[in-house]
């Protein structure tokens, strides 16, 4: 699967907020976007998944996904910073919204949601759940129907250890199962996780190939 994004351009208003986004990301592969907030990264993953209306190609196999609405809803999941739930219903009740009684059964004994730890939490209404039970939540009911492509928005942020590591240990299997993830984040600590990183600024993204350390992307983005 070869995946293609190609001179995304956004405007809102007059001011041109993506300025010709391109790059590429195969099968089993973590793209890192590193920028800070109001860079332009939930604008991208806007672009990309139907909720803005932008210029550009987001093509998998050479079709493209933002002209092939049908497609894109089959291949691609979303993640964005905040939780799309349904803040009165339970954790369970959520779910039900995506999948069947028998599914989520299965998944909680050996499955995506016992790997995001939703059982602990799943009688719980979501207005009582802390963010990183929202944010597994939310990514549980993304992946329902077992998209190809995720993309994840500052998937992390804020979250405690424990947290972190139920969505890394999802990212990661996803991964070795030949899945592919987009991940925007200013969190540098996350990109452990990322095969290949661009640092994205004032709407322009740039291939980085130095240092992970922190030190070194916080002068990279400064330089950009």
């Amino acid at each position: 699967m070869n995946i293609q994004i190609k001179n995304v351009i956004k405007f809102f208003g007059k001011k041109e907020v993506l300025k010709g986004i391109s790059f590429s990301v195969t099968k089993g592969k973590c793209i890192g976007i590193l920028g800070e907030n109001g860079s332009g990264k939930s604008t991208l993953f806007g672009v990309l998944t139907g909720l803005y209306k932008g210029q550009g190609e987001f093509s998998v196999d050479g079709v493209d996904l933002i002209k092939n609405h049908r497609l894109r809803r089959k291949l691609v999941g979303f993640v964005p910073q905040d939780p799309p739930l349904v803040e009165e219903l339970s954790a369970y009740d959520n779910l039900r919204l995506w999948y069947s009684k028998a599914e989520i059964e299965a998944q909680l004994k050996n499955g995506n949601l016992a790997m995001l730890g939703i059982g602990d939490f799943l009688k719980m209404r979501v207005s009582k759940l802390s963010g990183g039970m929202k944010k597994r939540l939310a990514i549980a009911c993304s992946i329902s129907y077992d998209p190809k492509i995720l993309l994840l928005d500052e998937p992390c942020t804020a979250l405690d250890i424990i947290c972190k590591e139920s969505i890394y240990s999802y990212i990661s299997s996803h991964l070795k199962k030949g899945g592919t993830v987009i991940l925007a984040s200013h969190d540098v600590y996350e990109l452990s996780l990322c095969d290949d990183l661009y640092l994205l600024k004032n709407g322009v993204l740039k291939y980085y190939s130095g240092e992970r350390e922190l030190d070194s992307l916080v002068k990279a983005l400064a330089d950009e």
